[in-house]
């Protein structure tokens, strides 16, 4: 079932929160929910010369070990195939380095940031 209005504004706002909190640490953002077919790249961001894929979850429960483990085999396939389809329509991004990090926001809209959350396999 597609997500509603709601969990669309929800998922939106953290997303939200997710960018600036990244922004507050130096990221600069490159885009944001980026969508391919097989795929979307909630966040796009640089850490110096790093591409940072970032997957924006949020969870109503403070619970972040949910949010983390919810970005598992299919969903990491997805996002590792969204990036190379990124990195093909951006080709000024080719050189540079690719990590793929996890965002958790709670029901409060505190902030976990897991960087290289995992890695593409080849």
């Amino acid at each position: 079932m597609p997500p509603g209005p709601t969990s669309q504004r929800s998922g939106a706002a953290a997303e939200d929160s997710a960018q600036r909190h990244l922004q507050q640490r130096g990221l600069k953002l490159v885009a944001r929910n980026w969508r391919c077919p097989g795929g979307e790249l909630d966040l796009v961001m640089r850490e110096r010369d790093t591409l940072v894929m970032v997957e924006v979850r949020k969870r109503s429960r403070g619970d972040y070990g949910d949010a983390f483990e919810s970005v598992h085999g299919r969903k990491r396939g997805r996002l590792i195939h969204a990036a190379r389809m990124f990195l093909a329509e951006h080709p000024q991004f080719a050189r540079s380095p690719v990590r793929f990090d996890v965002v958790a926001v709670d029901g409060s809209d505190a902030v976990e940031w897991l960087a290289a959350a995992f890695e593409a396999e080849n």
